[in-house]
């Protein structure tokens, strides 16, 4: 079997493409050949692995269309269609297709079923790909799963310009020794999964039978309810109060604002039919960070904060 990654040497592309490689197969069938697509170069390790091929740059020719993400999936379902092999492809959507509206009051909970209505263009972007790969799925071009992610934490790395940035920074930022602030209140509730859970699910999506997947339209996959005040809780018991410290509240009415909107929890009942589930706890997701860290492709210092 050969696999495309579209976005595959970003932080959740390369750790799929890793553990597909340890995994071997998929569905029963032996991986020979992993493609990793994005507009940068695939880390060195899986570059050195002889089943990965890397393709830095623009998927397709976009002098003849628009340069964004909805385009690009766009033009590779055109490519799937006309390769005439009827694919397997699953992709990866989003919690932000989720939001309140007057005319559709968003819910406590959002679930599988839960009438999404994006506050954002990158969630707008996610719900138009949903619908496209529904309907490439039912005329079929493509066997098409869509798999609404929760907000991935923890993220290594530097702190990036997104809004949800901060619900990796708040524990990133504290284990590597180094001040962090959060710009919403303790209170603030969340659906949050970590790497291996989410990665798990996009494998387990992919793998499943049509029939174990319910229809065509998207699912969630599994997230862990949590508040702000409960992250730094289980921060504090895993790290100690010093680390803890680290963490500043300082409002930012701009990003307060967007995540407002955003939904307070998630359920995924279609996910757990597959045998999903969410992570057991999130100072769980804080032990399985401090794993990752001990790895080379880590940042060196991400846990300085515990040396001291």
């Amino acid at each position: 079997m050969k696999l495309l990654i579209t976005g595959g040497a970003g932080f959740l592309g390369a750790r799929l493409a890793r553990e597909i490689l340890k995994k071997g197969e998929l569905n029963g069938r032996q991986v020979t050949e992993i493609h990793i697509a994005d507009l940068f170069p695939a880390p060195a390790d899986l570059f050195a692995n002889p089943r990965v091929k890397g393709h830095a740059g623009p998927l397709q020719d976009f002098d003849l269309g628009m340069r964004s993400n909805l385009d690009s999936t766009r033009l590779l379902l055109e490519g799937l269609r006309k390769a005439g092999n009827v694919p397997r492809m699953v992709f990866a959507s989003s919690v932000a297709v989720f939001g309140p509206d007057p005319s559709n009051p968003m819910p406590d909970i959002v679930a599988d079923n839960t009438l999404p209505s994006p506050q954002t263009s990158y969630g707008t972007h996610k719900l138009m790909l949903e619908y496209l790969l529904a309907d490439f799925t039912r005329k079929g071009y493509v066997d098409g799963r869509a798999a609404r992610l929760m907000t991935v934490t923890i993220r290594p790395g530097k702190p990036n310009g997104a809004a949800s940035s901060f619900f990796s920074g708040i524990i990133r930022e504290p284990l590597a020794g180094m001040p962090s602030v959060c710009p919403v209140d303790e209170s603030v509730s969340h659906s949050v999964s970590s790497p291996s859970n989410t990665i798990k699910g996009l494998i387990t999506v992919f793998e499943a039978s049509r029939e174990a997947m319910q229809g065509r339209m998207a699912l969630n996959l599994p997230g862990l309810n949590v508040t702000v005040k409960e992250m730094l809780q289980a921060l504090e018991d895993v790290a100690g109060p010093a680390v803890r410290q680290h963490v500043k509240f300082v409002r930012d009415e701009h990003i307060a604002g967007i995540v407002a909107n955003w939904a307070k929890a998630g359920s995924a009942q279609r996910a757990a039919a597959l045998g999903l589930k969410p992570d057991a706890s999130f100072k769980e997701v804080i032990k399985q960070y401090i794993e990752d860290c001990k790895l080379p492709y880590y940042p060196s210092h991400a846990l300085d904060g515990l040396k001291k």
